[in-house]
C-alpha cells in the first residue's frame, strides 16, 4: 500500500459532502474506559509507550524498544474565518484541523458561519503511544475519539468533553484529532509519545462525510 500524503494546510473536500453529527459524552472514568483516563495532574500522568514491533519471532530484550520516551509542548487553536488552525509544539505539527461550514458553502457570497461546532474532516490514532490534552486556561473542550481498528466507520466516533476542570488522556491506537475549544482560541498542554507514529484516515475522501462535532459551554 502506498504511503499516505496529507496536506494538512489545504485540505481537499469534496462539493456536497454529508454531515455526521457525533454525540457528546462527559468526559468520566466511566465513560472514557478503553478510550483513555481522566487527567488531574498533567506532569505526573502516565504516557503509555508501546514497545517497538517485532517482525519475526524473537522477543525484544527486557526494557528495549520504549526507550524513545515522550514529548511534550502546547497544543494551541485559534479559529481563523472558516478554519480551526492547530500547532502542535510537541511534534512540530500545524493543521486544518476543522470548519464551521463545509467549505464550499462557506465560500458563497453572503454565507454565514455558524458557530458552536467543529467539522472534523481528518483522523489519525497514535500505535507507539498514548496522548495527554490539559487545558491551560481552564475552559471546556471536547476530544473526539473513536476505538481502535482501521476499518473504521464515521458513526463511531464520540465526543469527550470537559469542562475545563480535568484534562483527558487517550490510549495507543484510539482514533482522534487533536482538541477543540469552546472559545475562538484554546491552549492546552500536550504530552505524547516521541516516535509520534501517525496512521490517518481523511474522512471527506474516503467517506465523502464531515463530522459534526458539538462545542459546548455547559451541558
Amino acid at each position: 500500500m502506498d504511503q499516505v500524503v496529507i496536506d494538512y494546510l489545504n485540505p481537499s473536500i469534496p462539493t456536497g459532502v454529508r454531515l455526521v453529527d457525533v454525540p457528546l459524552v462527559r468526559a468520566t472514568p466511566e465513560s472514557l474506559a478503553g478510550y483513555g483516563e481522566i487527567v488531574r495532574d498533567p506532569k505526573a500522568h502516565r504516557v503509555e509507550i508501546v514497545p517497538w514491533p517485532l517482525s519475526g519471532w524473537r522477543r525484544l530484550d527486557a526494557g528495549t524498544g520504549v526507550e524513545g520516551g515522550t514529548t511534550e509542548g502546547i497544543f494551541s487553536c485559534a479559529w481563523r474565518g472558516n478554519e480551526l488552525l492547530g500547532r502542535n509544539e510537541a511534534v512540530g505539527g500545524h493543521y486544518v484541523i476543522g470548519f464551521r461550514e463545509p467549505p464550499d458553502l462557506a465560500k458563497r457570497a453572503g454565507a454565514a458561519l455558524g458557530e458552536g461546532r467543529v467539522l472534523l474532516w481528518h483522523c489519525n490514532y497514535h500505535p507507539d503511544g498514548g496522548q495527554l490534552f490539559w487545558p491551560i486556561d481552564g475552559q471546556p473542550f471536547v476530544v473526539p475519539a473513536a476505538l481502535p481498528g482501521d476499518d473504521l466507520r464515521p458513526e463511531s466516533f464520540v465526543g469527550f468533553w470537559s469542562d475545563g476542570s480535568v484534562g483527558i488522556y487517550i490510549h495507543p491506537g484510539i482514533w482522534h484529532e487533536g482538541v477543540f475549544p469552546v472559545n475562538a482560541t484554546g491552549r492546552f498542554f500536550d504530552k505524547q509519545g516521541k516516535v509520534h507514529a501517525r496512521v490517518s484516515c481523511d474522512l471527506a475522501q474516503e467517506h465523502g462525510v464531515l463530522l459534526a462535532v458539538p462545542l459546548p459551554h455547559v451541558l
